[in-house]
């Protein structure tokens, strides 16, 4: 075996494994949509309050104090909307939902689009079938928002991750194929 193809089976059994957590985390979520949309809206709002302690330090370190004071006022707002996230997830988790509904439907367009830019290839159908049903629950988010907030962001994050890792395991395992074919 030469030292591409070393790389490339490296590759695609990361890859392989990683498919494998992503469906995994995604039969977790579905089986406790609360706590997983609680937990996704506890995580948000941690990102949020170190994205804003980032701001004011590199505030802090900036010359100018036009641009110190923008960075300044960045991060504190950052770390304030984390903070009230954090301190209510219940409420944040209503906004999230609405929120992964956009994400969700920008994910199905891109999964349509690599669908039919890989359609030659075996496996790349599972693009298009990821694309429809995230599709779908972006549509289900906006048709039952803000009802169903509480199992909404777990239970559409866990069907996006499984559809996601079952159309990225079976891609894989379809390039390993091709690869040793090739070899």
């Amino acid at each position: 075996m030469n030292a591409d193809n070393h790389v490339m089976s490296r590759m695609l059994g990361w890859s392989i494994a990683l498919s494998m957590l992503m469906m995994a985390a995604g039969v977790l979520a579905i089986l406790m949509p609360p706590v997983s949309g609680i937990a996704i809206t506890v995580l948000v709002a941690c990102l949020m309050i170190f994205n804003g302690a980032v701001h004011v330090v590199y505030a802090w370190e900036t010359s100018r104090a036009g641009r110190r004071l923008w960075g300044l006022l960045l991060g504190v707002l950052y770390m304030g909307v984390g903070s009230v996230i954090f301190l209510h997830p219940t409420e944040g988790l209503a906004s999230l939902t609405f929120l992964l509904a956009v994400c969700l439907l920008a994910e199905a367009l891109i999964e349509f689009i690599l669908g039919f830019l890989l359609s030659p290839l075996p496996g790349s159908g599972w693009f298009l079938l990821d694309g429809l049903v995230t599709l779908l629950l972006a549509l289900t988010i906006w048709g039952t928002w803000p009802a169903s907030t509480l199992w909404a962001l777990g239970m559409m994050v866990g069907v996006s991750m499984l559809f996601s890792g079952i159309s990225r395991f079976t891609f894989s395992l379809a390039a390993r194929r091709l690869a040793k074919a090739l070899e």
